[in-house]
C-alpha cells in the first residue's frame, strides 16, 4: 500500500469517528461511515480490497434500513449486496491489470447497452417500488426502490469493471441525500450518519470517476 493510501486511509477512519462523536452515534453509525468510505475508495483506486469493506457495509446499512422502515434497502443489501461483494472480489481477482496485478483492468459501455441499462432501471424501479408501497409501513417507497435499483446496476456494473458506474452512483448519490435529509428531519434513527455518509459517497465517488475515466479501457 502506497504512502498516500494509508493517509488517507487513516483520515477516513479519523473523520468517521469524529462525526460519530458529534452525531452521538458512537458505534454502528461510525461503523457504517467506516465501511462505507473505505469501500468507495478502495473501489476509486481499482483495488480489490474494496469488497471486503463493501461487504460489511452493506450487512450495516441493512440493519439501519430495517428499523427505519426501508424494507427495500434492507432486503435488497442481505440477499443482494452482499452476495454481489464476494462475487466482485472473486471476479476482480482474475481481471487485475497484466503489469502489477495490484489495480483492475476497466472497460466502456456502447450506446446500445446504455440505452438498454437506462430501460431496465426505470421498469424495474417502478415495479418494485409498486410492491414496496404495499407494505404499510414502508418509508419512501419509490425513493427507496429507485435508489437500491440504482445502486444494484451500478455494483453489477462495478462487478463488470464498467467506469460509467461511477457516473451512476453520483445520480444515485442525490436521490440518497434527499431520502436520508428527509429523515434526518424526522428524527428517525441513525439517519444522522447515514446522510454523512451519503455526503461522504459524494465525494469520493467524484474522485472515482475522475480516477477511472484516466484509465485505459481493456
Amino acid at each position: 500500500m502506497k504512502k498516500k493510501e494509508i493517509i488517507y486511509t487513516i483520515l477516513i477512519i479519523v473523520f468517521s469517528i469524529i462525526c460519530g462523536i458529534l452525531s452521538k452515534d458512537y458505534f454502528i453509525g461510525t461503523l457504517i461511515l467506516i465501511c462505507g468510505l473505505l469501500n468507495s475508495y478502495y473501489a476509486s483506486l481499482g483495488k480489490v480490497e474494496n469488497y471486503i469493506f463493501g461487504g460489511l457495509y452493506s450487512i450495516l446499512v441493512a440493519y439501519v434500513s430495517y428499523i427505519n422502515g426501508l424494507y427495500g434497502l434492507a432486503s435488497l443489501s442481505i440477499l443482494v449486496y452482499v452476495p454481489s461483494q464476494i462475487h466482485g472480489y472473486f471476479s476482480w481477482k482474475k481481471n487485475m491489470n497484466e503489469t502489477d496485478k495490484k489495480e483492475v483492468e476497466v472497460r466502456g459501455f456502447t450506446l446500445k447497452f446504455s440505452l438498454i441499462l437506462t430501460f431496465i432501471v426505470v421498469s424495474l424501479s417502478f415495479l418494485f417500488g409498486y410492491l414496496l408501497n404495499l407494505i404499510p409501513s414502508q418509508n419512501l417507497a419509490f425513493l427507496d426502490s429507485s435508489s437500491n435499483i440504482i445502486n444494484l446496476s451500478a455494483v453489477v456494473l462495478m462487478n463488470m469493471r464498467y467506469k460509467e458506474c461511477w457516473m451512476i452512483w453520483l445520480f444515485n448519490n442525490t436521490i440518497d441525500l434527499i431520502i436520508w435529509i428527509i429523515n434526518t428531519v424526522k428524527g428517525t434513527p441513525n439517519s444522522i450518519m447515514m446522510l454523512l455518509v451519503s455526503i461522504g459517497f459524494l465525494s469520493i465517488n467524484v474522485y472515482g470517476l475522475y480516477k477511472w475515466f484516466k484509465k485505459e479501457e481493456h
